[in-house]
């Protein structure tokens, strides 16, 4: 992953929030232009858009895998964190003033290497790792930021497991199948 420049991390903002406006007034997304922009942003990338509405979480949606040029992954995600978040209701046009824009652009997950369940919280670098929890068909993410709110790794876990939809204690458990990646985050 390279590191964004200054100009790349405008760009993105810029994006995420004519995409947001844009969505939440009902208005269809404009075409990206490519060709005006770096080579980083038109490259695959993945990305996570956090919407927060004074101090507080109002919508996040990201992909850990990219699919598409990164300026295009940034735009569908504010869309996206916007409208589509489960969590929440769709953002009100009333709402936009408030709203700040966080992006967190992601490295590839890799797998983590531990033993047995035990050792898994010790394994992990808090404030580091954004860390993927796999189960079956069962998978949640929490970005690196969240250890802020969440720094003991052991309640990381378990608040993790309660948002892939297991008991809160199923990482202890058994041996699930981990990733961890770091993002580069920047906001409004």
């Amino acid at each position: 992953m390279n590191l964004l420049s200054s100009n790349e991390k405008v760009t993105l903002l810029t994006v995420a929030r004519q995409a947001l406006e844009s969505a939440v007034r009902g208005e269809k997304l404009q075409p990206i232009d490519l060709s005006d922009l770096s080579t980083t942003l038109k490259e695959p990338g993945s990305s996570f858009v956090t919407l927060t509405m004074k101090g507080e979480l109002r919508g996040c949606i990201g992909s850990l895998e990219p699919s598409m040029p990164l300026a295009e992954d940034v735009r569908e995600h504010a869309k996206a964190a916007a409208l589509d978040d489960y969590r929440f209701p769709p953002v009100q046009p009333t709402e936009l003033p408030d709203i700040q824009i966080e992006i967190s652009y992601l490295t590839a997950p890799k797998p983590l290497v531990y033993e047995n369940p035990g050792q898994l919280s010790e394994t992990l670098r808090p404030g580091i790792d954004g860390v993927v929890l796999m189960d079956g068909f069962h998978r949640a993410t929490f970005l690196p930021q969240v250890w802020e709110k969440l720094p003991d790794p052991e309640v990381f876990l378990s608040h993790l497991c309660l948002k892939m939809g297991a008991p809160p204690n199923s990482w202890r458990q058994k041996k699930m199948l981990v990733q961890t990646y770091q993002v580069e985050e920047f906001h409004e």
